[in-house]
């Protein structure tokens, strides 16, 4: 067993006005032999402490590798910090932004790049009552400068009771700098924002949204806000705090989001949760998010990362990392089957827990096609993956997410099971989280169709492998 470490962590330098406290700190590390049931290729907070809250943020890519922090509790509120090459493969790094040394916790926030081309980030100081601002002063995002409240000018006949100084974010659009504080839960407080040129004198400028969208319930706040362009349009990625993660798309005009587009990425309660965002290397979007209240371990679970584009149809793309492929072992395949209506197909060949599948169903003209995964040996008591095109669903497990093929296309499904986690992507175009209880023996996988017979062309399957092991 290899043992959590405990480094001293030098926060910053007096004299150069740094945060400037030595902590010793716990360094969360994967024990050389995880339990049966904790995920494999999924971001996972293994300890000290738990990871609930576990949000994601304040992500980069800075000199070579890709940051990303997330939250967890041990002796405070702090950000883990891991960093990687490939946003598969992660190493915990010391925990420098943690609540002892910057003095109060260290809740949700994101990460930008300053007019001079430094990381920054912007987060919420529990305990402060403000959202807190920092810069990095070195290259290894370790040591950051003394964390300092975002206090804006309020104006004559502005009306500052609006701010709910909660989940911020922030970014550089030109010569100036934009903050939004969403609105925390249950105060009715509706997002705010403010402008600078220098980061430090902020000027509230009123509302961030020009107006709502239809289908938005009154009492949904905007918590863990990241806001970005994409394609010809700006993405508001967020959460409602009853509902779960949510998106806008719109216009960012006049110093205003005028959103014409609403959507959720979570339908059936809480559990895919506080979105956070990173722009690649390579110019990619990618976005992570808490997977909360199902039946997982360990603690601080983040889904596996996605794409997101957004091209000229106007219809958002939603892809599994490519770089998870560089888990992918054992390939194996069955080809051109033939599913008969209501008759169960057991595929042989591929059966297992730590699994990726492609899989092709031929224009599905049935009342429900899919699969079952995480089956007993008798077939049964899987975790079912359906597309019902009566009700214009998928539906994973208890989770019913809208999708629709178009007339006479295929339904191509990718499909990453970890343990007990299953994730599924349809067309690129949606996709959707869900959980059973870990039961090991249960690993077979069966195809089906309901009311009609189904062509399957092909079925492919990888094992995967721990992101945790050496490579």
């Amino acid at each position: 067993m290899r043992h959590i470490t405990k480094l001293t962590v030098v926060a910053g330098l007096l004299a150069g006005g740094l945060l400037a406290c030595a902590q010793e700190v716990a360094v969360p590390a994967m024990p050389a032999n995880p339990p049966p049931a904790w995920l494999t290729y999924h971001l996972i907070h293994p300890g000290p402490g738990g990871a609930f809250p576990g949000d994601p943020n304040c992500a980069f890519y800075w000199k070579g590798k890709y940051h990303l922090h997330y939250i967890y509790n041990h002796e405070g509120i702090n950000f883990a910090h891991v960093t990687s090459d490939d946003m598969v493969h992660w190493k915990w790094q010391p925990t420098s932004l943690n609540q002892k040394a910057v003095g109060h916790g260290m809740f949700s926030g994101t990460g930008f790049f300053t007019k001079e081309g430094k990381p920054a980030i912007i987060y919420h100081g529990w305990g402060s009552n403000r959202n807190q601002l920092a810069i990095a002063q070195d290259d290894k995002l370790e040591t950051w400068s003394k964390s300092y409240p975002l206090e804006p000018k309020i104006k004559p006949g502005q009306d500052g009771d609006k701010i709910a100084n909660w989940d911020p974010d922030a970014w550089l659009d030109g010569d100036n700098y934009y903050a939004l504080s969403g609105g925390s839960p249950g105060s009715g407080k509706p997002p705010t924002l403010f402008k600078s040129a220098d980061m430090k004198n902020w000027d509230y400028l009123g509302l961030f949204l020009d107006h709502d969208m239809p289908g938005v319930q009154k009492d949904e706040d905007i918590s863990c806000p990241n806001f970005f362009k994409i394609g010809n349009k700006w993405m508001l990625l967020c959460i409602s705090h009853n509902l779960g993660c949510r998106y806008y798309l719109g216009d960012w005009k006049n110093e205003k989001f005028v959103p014409d587009f609403h959507a959720r990425m979570t339908w059936n309660g809480r559990n895919f949760f506080a979105p956070e965002s990173v722009l690649t290397k390579d110019k990619r979007r990618v976005m992570w998010a808490w997977i909360m209240d199902w039946p997982v371990v360990p603690t601080g679970v983040q889904s596996l990362p996605r794409e997101l584009d957004l091209p000229k149809d106007g219809a958002l793309r939603i892809k599994p990392l490519r770089e998870l492929e560089s888990l992918r072992y054992d390939e194996k395949q069955e080809k051109n089957i033939s599913v008969k209506g209501n008759v169960a197909y057991k595929l042989e060949k591929i059966s297992g827990n730590t699994l990726e599948l492609a899989i092709t169903f031929k224009a599905p003209a049935a009342k429900e096609v899919g699969l079952n995964v995480l089956c007993d040996n008798n077939g049964e008591n899987g975790l079912k993956i359906a597309y019902v095109p009566e009700t214009k669903l998928l539906q994973v497990g208890s989770v019913p997410a809208p999708f629709e093929l178009k007339p006479g296309e295929d339904l191509s499904l990718r499909v990453f099971i970890d343990k007990n986690l299953v994730e599924v992507f349809a067309n690129d175009r949606q996709a959707a989280v869900a959980a059973r209880p870990f039961a090991p023996e249960n690993l077979g996988i069966s195809l089906f169709s309901t009311g009609a017979d189904v062509a399957v062309k092909l079925v492919k399957s990888w094992k995967m492998k721990s992101c945790y092991a050496e490579r």
